[in-house]
């Protein structure tokens, strides 16, 4: 289960429900006239059918709470074929256990989530930090809620305790405690690199 709560003094004016036992309540929807008109008269209209501000949804599995997901802005598209959920102006994302124990986050200045797909597309500037508090920095990043897997094909960076790796390629799964970098240009040892900055 999902769902938007409300935060700050932002109105809830609309529900809907989407399927997979997945139930959104959106708070801050506004749909202009000017949209629903152009809807009425069958003309072909691609933005948003709602949208929502300083938005907080919670995704459940069998009565645990696994994520928290919040954003500034969020539009919601709907067509004959998809429904995706958009954060064009960033999202953040935190990842529990069944103690409610943070065990990773997420965040990046973009976000589309293609929920009939159960993936959510994370892009630029995009971070995970594990419990251990090992970081991935990479441009582009997927997150398969089916297969609860994290992957990205583009150029990552993992920083950890003692090194930092670099590669193409990235799977891990979703808590970002295993993982494996398909494609390593290069390790760099912490204390190098610390011993190369101060020269």
């Amino acid at each position: 289960m999902c769902r938007f709560q409300r935060r700050g003094n932002t109105r809830s004016i609309c529900t809907f429900a989407i399927c997979t036992s997945v139930i959104f309540t959106i708070v801050g929807c506004e749909n202009s006239m000017e949209q629903i008109n152009k809807i009425s008269a069958q003309q072909p209209y691609k933005g948003p059918i709602q949208t929502a501000k300083s938005v907080e949804i919670l995704y459940s599995d069998s009565g645990f709470v696994k994520a928290r997901i919040t954003g500034p802005v969020l539009n919601r598209y709907i067509s004959d074929t998809a429904s995706n959920v958009e954060f064009p102006k960033g999202t953040y994302v935190v990842l529990y256990d069944h103690h409610l124990l943070q065990t990773s986050s997420l965040k990046a200045n973009y976000a589309i989530s293609r929920e009939k797909k159960q993936l959510l597309e994370a892009r630029g500037n995009v971070v995970v930090i594990n419990e251990r508090g090992e970081q991935l920095n990479t441009e582009r990043l997927y997150w398969n809620q089916k297969t609860e897997r994290i992957f990205s094909n583009e150029f990552v960076k993992i920083t950890t305790p003692d090194k930092i790796i670099y590669g193409q390629g990235f799977e891990s799964n979703q808590d970002f405690s295993k993982y494996k970098i398909f494609n390593i240009k290069g390790t760099v040892s912490v204390s190098e690199k610390a011993q190369n900055n101060g020269k």
